[in-house]
């Protein structure tokens, strides 16, 4: 059998890059790390880690055990907060992570809904990005992300389910005398030499790959992490930028947008849970509510244009 101690070193060995980092940070010494990785390749059979003057790499079966680790330390943290939850007589409580756009438009519809029949529950929201909303879920710190991927299928860690809710589409938006203004649909093709605000790093780093597919080079203006200010800076007149449809602004004043053709990139919103969670009836309601949220979501003024 396995001993989770030494998935514990070779972990600290896999962070570190290092047999003596890895023992400094373990408060062992360099020779007792060597010994319990040692040992623990004469269990499974095979090299865990392959050493060079450059530092110490996992092998394929180095790289499982690591995965396997990581899937138990979360495994007992999510229990430790699920016992201490069941321990807290007469408390009934609810953390949810979201990405900020999902946080505006989907959540607080569907949180209404769900306060409505539960007045009891303590609700606590968790503004993050999706990798770290994931990592939230899944050591038990959050009970359901809303969470969103581009194309291709979701990155989903071990041990949670992802239950799609949304397509996304992206729109350009542009400011309002633009010479494209009025334009329902358009080429990604068509906004080449255009100067380009971006309101998540994700999408200006997909825009790219776009671009090149399309022939031209992105033309950066401004790199934020926010969809409200890109468009702002949009109608301010400093470029057009690539937004997706939940996170389009209410305030169509300045602006007009264009259902962007493809190919191009998509977005995609859904919530991850826990497995361990899936039954519970809490995390069930809101999934309950995000689907029907999701199912009659109003458009915004830039999405109807």
């Amino acid at each position: 059998m396995i001993d989770p101690r030494r998935l514990q070193v070779l972990t600290e060995v896999a962070r570190q890059g290092s047999f003596n980092r890895a023992a400094a940070e373990l408060r062992l010494t360099p020779s007792a790390v060597s010994q319990q990785i040692s040992a623990l390749e004469r269990t499974v059979g095979t090299p865990v880690v392959r050493r060079s003057t450059r530092g110490v790499e996992l092998t394929d079966a180095g790289r499982v055990l690591t995965e396997t680790a990581a899937t138990i330390a979360a495994e007992l943290l999510t229990a430790e907060r699920e016992i201490a939850r069941l321990a807290t007589v007469g408390a009934e409580r609810l953390t949810v992570a979201t990405f900020t756009s999902g946080g505006q438009r989907i959540l607080p519809h569907a949180l209404t809904r769900f306060t409505r029949d539960r007045p009891g529950v303590a609700l606590t929201v968790i503004e993050s990005e999706p990798e770290d909303s994931l990592a939230l879920v899944r050591s038990g710190a959050a009970d359901l992300a809303l969470v969103y991927h581009f194309d291709g299928p979701p990155q989903i860690p071990a041990g949670l389910d992802f239950t799609p809710l949304l397509e996304d589409p992206m729109w350009v938006v542009m400011p309002a005398g633009h010479r494209h203004a009025g334009r329902a649909e358009l080429a990604l093709a068509q906004l080449a030499g255009e100067r380009w605000v971006h309101g998540c790093l994700w999408v200006g780093e997909i825009l790219e790959h776009y671009a090149a597919m399309a022939g031209f080079e992105v033309i950066t203006a401004c790199r934020g992490t926010d969809y409200q200010f890109a468009q702002s800076l949009v109608r301010a007149g400093v470029g057009i930028a690539l937004i997706p449809e939940v996170a389009l602004t209410t305030d169509a004043s300045g602006l007009t947008a264009a259902r962007l053709l493809p190919p191009g990139p998509c977005r995609y919103v859904g919530a991850a849970t826990s497995r361990r969670r899936r039954t519970d009836p809490l995390v069930a309601g809101l999934l309950g509510e995000l689907r029907d949220t999701v199912a009659a979501l109003p458009a915004t003024p830039l999405a109807t244009a």
